[in-house]
């Protein structure tokens, strides 16, 4: 049903921008089934039923704020100092990480746009773009198995657009192992093991490391100290290296939220403030279809004149056309 909208919206030049202008497509399209149905098949209105109350949920989540105008543009992400040094870019997620599925779905348009607008530059010495996910487990929970099966898709090739994508977790087991199945490098922290259960995690995660006779992995994952860890790379063939015991060099940066006043001031400083800072709603799918009810509504209440349309007809063959 979702690809009968999308198809009607391009052969009808109506733009889907935002929330609403998918909701508005979304009733216009059942309300003219009966005529669509000879060429895109049945329209159930249980199907339109259940699509609306998915998107009400987003937008009741939030998803009306990231689905909008001004879009993201994903190369602000890549921009560098003027030293060619890349700069960090980060997504203030406190809200958004008590909505998982709006979480997934941002994650999963962001993924899927950089994999269509990067072209293929295989292994470089440094990726044109790196994307930590902290709370990565939130991402996953009770993820619908499509949404699953596309990220799966998207973490497996994005690597040769010269992407580095991080799942940040407490527990490598919060992630699905399709997922993690596909990562290559690993950090792993101290974790401990109070219950039966702790220790049956605990081995399962020293298990996924390619192992180091030096070194008793299951054991050392539970001594690990503040700033100690366990890590495995990729080998210049792209293999994993045996697991190693390191310290972690401590952060330079600033540790913990920052203050409201402060985080004003960075944003107003920002250059890239002022793309972002005025929400724009042009003339879309929303707006076209409220002005044709307006000017359809008159007409299909006057009786219908020999050899005419109805109003249904009339949006049939414009449709195909």
């Amino acid at each position: 049903v979702l690809q009968v909208v999308f198809r009607v919206a391009d052969e009808q030049g109506l733009l889907l921008l935002d929330l609403k202008d998918l909701r508005a497509m979304l009733a216009s399209v059942g309300d003219h089934a009966a005529e669509l149905r000879a060429v895109y098949g049945n329209i159930a209105p249980a199907t339109i039923g259940t699509i609306q109350r998915s998107l009400l949920s987003l937008e009741e989540a939030g998803a009306a704020n990231f689905f909008a105008e001004p879009a993201l543009q994903l190369q602000h992400l890549m921009q560098k100092d003027f030293s060619g040094r890349g700069v960090v870019s980060i997504l203030d997620a406190t809200t958004l990480m008590n909505n998982p599925r709006l979480y997934a779905s941002f994650l999963l348009w962001l993924l899927a746009e950089l994999f269509e607008q990067q072209g293929e530059v295989g292994d470089l010495p440094q990726p044109r773009l790196a994307l930590f996910f902290d709370e990565a487990h939130l991402l996953f929970r009770d993820m619908p198995d499509a949404l699953l099966e596309k990220i799966e898709q998207v973490v497996r090739l994005i690597r040769s657009k010269g992407v580095s994508v991080w799942f940040v977790t407490q527990n490598p087991l919060d992630i699905p192992a399709r997922v993690l199945a596909q990562l290559g490098n690993r950090v792993q922290h101290a974790l401990r093991a109070f219950t039966p259960a702790d220790q049956k995690v605990v081995a399962a995660v020293a298990e996924t490391f390619r192992a180091n006779p030096a070194l008793a992995t299951k054991t050392v994952i539970t001594e690990l100290a503040v700033g100690e860890a366990l890590v495995s790379m990729l080998d210049a063939q792209g293999a994993p290296v045996p697991v190693e015991r390191v310290m972690v060099r401590p952060p330079a940066s600033q540790l913990g939220p920052l203050a409201e006043a402060e985080r004003a001031r960075l944003i107003a400083n920002c250059p890239l403030a002022a793309n972002y800072a005025t929400t724009i709603d042009r003339e879309s799918a929303f707006e076209l279809l409220q002005q044709r009810a307006a000017t359809i509504t008159p007409a299909a209440a006057a009786p219908r004149p020999a050899g005419g349309q109805s109003a249904g007809e009339a949006f049939l063959k414009s449709a195909v056309r």
